[in-house]
């Protein structure tokens, strides 16, 4: 018998103003957000630095916060393909690396996913480390439902 899946969301920050990012969380009926994002306190981040963003979720929508640093690029990985103008597909390629050298389907443990959104900063999941986190235990776990909340 196949495992129970796991309905899993993401969503990223920017493009959206405070009202359209916590109605689309209630909408989806998310029950945790676990915050996947290298930088998370940068002034450019405004609703969703840490803290301040930690504080709204449980007073707008009761929903706990977590920060998963495992599931995010390392800062030179980040910095070559944002700042230098890398490939899409080089940083695919080192991202997807950079999970199966850090073993995370044996670390993340799959109850923080059930009913999560993972967090980033892109406003679509196309070009964002967060689908690829998804992607990849996708491979490995095989039961995940994921719905990007756009």
């Amino acid at each position: 018998m196949p495992p129970e899946p796991i309905n899993v969301f993401t969503v990223g920050f920017t493009k959206k103003t405070a009202g359209e990012f916590f109605e689309k969380l209630r909408a989806a009926g998310i029950k945790r957000v676990v915050d996947v994002r290298l930088n998370k306190v940068s002034q450019l981040a405004g609703f969703s630095k840490r803290d301040d963003l930690k504080y709204f979720l449980k007073e707008i929508l009761d929903v706990e916060y977590v920060e998963a640093p495992l599931l995010a690029p390392t800062q030179p990985m980040l910095d070559a393909y944002k700042k230098s103008k890398g490939s899409w597909d080089a940083y695919e390629h080192d991202f997807l690396g950079l999970m199966a050298e850090r073993h995370i389907e044996d670390k993340i443990d799959p109850s923080l996913l059930a009913g999560g959104c993972l967090l980033c900063s892109e406003d679509t999941p196309h070009h964002c480390h967060r689908r690829l986190v998804l992607d990849y235990l996708q491979k490995r776990w095989g039961n995940l439902s994921i719905k990007h909340v756009v």
